[in-house]
């Protein structure tokens, strides 16, 4: 465990803190969000700082952690809108090319996350999932 550091103006304890990340987890938070209200709302500048580990272990530690990460999952919803646009405007090359970037985007992204073990070895992006995906 990191060195956590204390701050004057931080009211709960860090055990408190940490059932706070778990509780808005649970509310269906992602992890931006959480860290967001963590820092507007309650004066928690850094979690990392203050409790040692960030939310993203926090909430592996209590089996909360997304099934795919969050980065990953804002491009494929971009990827699927894309599509659907693509779908009504065939003509419409600049999209296209968005398009391609985006999925270039999603499929360097996934080969790390697979190599750090936060996807299975077999994941691979299609189209046709993503669409399942992010409905």
């Amino acid at each position: 465990m990191k060195k956590t550091e204390k701050h004057s103006w931080i009211e709960q304890s860090p055990a408190e803190s940490e059932e706070l990340v778990v509780k808005l987890a649970q509310e269906g938070k992602s992890p931006p969000e959480i860290g967001m209200i963590l820092r507007d709302v309650y004066g928690i500048p850094k979690v990392k700082k203050v409790l040692g580990m960030s939310i993203l272990q926090i909430l592996k530690k209590h089996n909360l952690q997304p099934k795919i990460p969050y980065d990953l999952m804002c491009l494929i919803r971009k990827s699927v809108a894309l599509q659907k646009h693509l779908s009504a405007h065939k003509k419409d090359f600049t999209a296209k090319r968005g398009y391609q970037l985006t999925v270039a985007k999603i499929r360097k992204l996934a080969r790390y996350y697979i190599r750090r073990g936060y996807l299975p070895k077999d994941w691979r992006y299609s189209a046709e999932e993503a669409a399942l995906l992010v409905k």
